[in-house]
């Protein structure tokens, strides 16, 4: 607010500034202090006022009281009246009221602040009335600023106006910035359910819509005789999630058309500067080539090169592209069919690793290859003449460039199955270490366990027959497994339930095999019959352990 002056803390609840600030209270700012101010002789009908000496300091003030407008007057003639004063100082402003004593002061009040400081300004000068040389008739005037009730009613009065103002525009400022309500939620009734119901199957409306409903059920009104009613719009609710679906869907078609767009208009931009290159190639001739002037050819050399960079910049953009979407391609593959998945050998990836570092050797060596035949036409394009088996090279070269491009192409492709390929080696080799660590501590149990049956035969004279012998190392495996298992289930498990767990581990075994191997080895493994009639069960259990209790 202008001419605002928030100095009266207690009434206006501001933090009081000094007015004497320049710029901040009623004070004009002072003139600048490197420019000299010079004064003149001032003329009037009945004396004269002559400036002081321009080499003396200027005369003191005190400090300006808030909402000044009387200053205080002295040195003045003892001959002085009050229309002689009223005449001096009627030139700074209107005067209100002179209050002369008998001494040789008054003080004058003005309409005015600003009034005051070229009352000010007079403080200093010499008055003479007339051309009298009398000591009664000339003074040194002394103005300075005067503290009067009058004026500080009068500024406290417009410091609480200029406060209301400012508390009006602060609250108008809060009250614009203040972000709106939220709109008000009607109470739950039948007819407002059955027109919320018809919002909710508008698609305009069905996010306000949304916002009631959730509204109301947060607020309990679901009970027993409105659930139905709170069903069916739940179910109108449900029914826009295929609506955003399709939404997504149109979206992600969009998104797709435009990839397409963007790749199309990709290869275009390609096209053409490969048409450019081509210009500037075939300007690089001889034939061409000499009748061009030296300013000209730097310029054609300096156009062909920032054309290519440019041109191989968009093809290694095109071809990210396609690297992209050949991986997303690979990924959705992949992500299809994850039970295809089979797991390889040792020493099947070895071969394969191997296989693939020989054949990227030998696509190495033929890049090599045709870098040194590229150099050797280029060699041959400098110092021969163009002729029409020049232009064969030519043809030759370009088709050399494109398949060293495709090449490079496929030694990158067989670089990344290169290292997937270690990647699965890894995996199958921690896979095997893992197997041969469960493989040690099986064979362990099943030479204690075999050890215990040993004794438990000699004891009991048993003439039986041993069991025979395990073929290989998965057998044992499926034997530490299966003791493991049916050791956990002490009331036994059928062969349906055993095979069922096994080929979650491996899925090529059957349970006639798994039948087989149990029947292989009748003192780790007996076979008991549970339930009468339609419920006669046939179970496994691990007897192992009986023989050494």
């Amino acid at each position: 607010v202008p001419g605002f002056d928030p100095s009266l803390s207690m009434m206006t609840g501001i933090t009081p500034i000094n007015p004497m600030i320049p710029g901040m209270g009623l004070v004009p700012p002072p003139p600048p202090t490197d420019v000299p101010v010079v004064k003149e002789i001032i003329h009037c009908k009945s004396c004269k006022l002559f400036p002081p000496n321009p080499n003396l300091p200027p005369p003191s003030t005190r400090e300006r009281p808030p909402g000044c407008k009387t200053v205080f007057v002295g040195g003045l003639p003892e001959n002085a009246t009050e229309e002689i004063i009223q005449e001096v100082f009627e030139q700074c402003g209107d005067i209100t009221a002179i209050r002369k004593s008998k001494k040789n002061f008054c003080h004058i009040r003005f309409a005015e602040e600003f009034m005051v400081d070229k009352a000010i300004y007079l403080s200093g000068y010499r008055m003479r009335l007339g051309s009298s040389t009398d000591k009664k008739d000339s003074g040194r005037l002394h103005v300075d600023f005067a503290q009067a009730r009058d004026d500080f009613y009068e500024w406290e009065c417009k410091q609480r106006m200029l406060a209301r103002e400012e508390r009006h525009r602060r609250k108008m400022e809060e009250d614009r910035l203040r972000p709106p309500s939220p709109p008000a939620i009607m109470h739950y009734s039948e007819h407002e359910a059955a027109l919320l119901a018809e919002k909710l199957k508008d698609d305009s409306k069905f996010s306000e819509a949304i916002t009631v409903l959730l509204t109301w059920i947060e607020r309990g009104e679901v009970n027993r005789r409105s659930a139905n009613q709170f069903y069916s719009m739940v179910q109108s609710a449900n029914s826009h999630v295929r609506r955003l679906m399709n939404e997504k869907a149109a979206h992600e078609q969009e998104m797709e058309q435009a990839k397409e767009s963007f790749k199309n208009a990709l290869t275009g931009i390609l096209t053409q500067f490969e048409q450019i290159v081509a210009v500037f190639n075939a300007s690089t001739r001889q034939k061409a080539w000499d009748h061009f002037s030296k300013a000209q050819r730097k310029n054609i050399d300096i156009w062909r090169k920032h054309s290519e960079e440019l041109r191989n910049a968009h093809s290694e953009q095109l071809m990210g592209i396609r690297r992209e979407e050949e991986m997303e391609m690979s990924d959705d593959d992949s992500g299809d069919n994850p039970s295809k998945k089979l797991r390889v050998d040792d020493s099947a990836l070895a071969a394969q690793a191997y296989a693939l570092k020989e054949e990227n050797d030998s696509l190495r060596w033929q890049l090599d290859a045709y870098r040194n035949e590229v150099e050797l036409l280029k060699q041959e394009k400098g110092q021969l003449f163009r002729t029409e088996e020049s232009l064969t090279k030519d043809q030759q070269l370009q088709f050399l460039q494109q398949t060293m491009q495709g090449m490079q192409q496929q030694l990158l492709s067989i670089q990344e199955e290169l290292n997937n390929k270690k990647s699965e080696l890894e995996q199958a080799k921690e896979e095997q270490t893992h197997t041969q660590a469960m493989l040690k501590v099986l064979q362990e149990q099943e030479i204690n366990v075999l050890t215990v049956a040993l004794v438990n035969q000699d004891r009991e004279k048993n003439s039986e027959k041993r069991s025979p012998g395990l073929k290989s190392e998965k057998e044992a495996l499926l034997i530490g497994i299966i003791s493991t298992f049916l050791h956990v289930h002490p009331f036994g498990a059928n062969i349906e339930y055993l095979w069922s767990y096994m080929q979650q581990l491996d899925s090529r075994i059957s349970a006639n095999e798994i039948e087989m191997l149990l029947m292989r080895l009748p003192r780790m493994f007996k076979q008991e019959f549970t339930g009468v009639g339609a419920t006669l069960e046939k179970r496994w259990k691990f007897c192992a352990f009986e023989g050494i209790k």
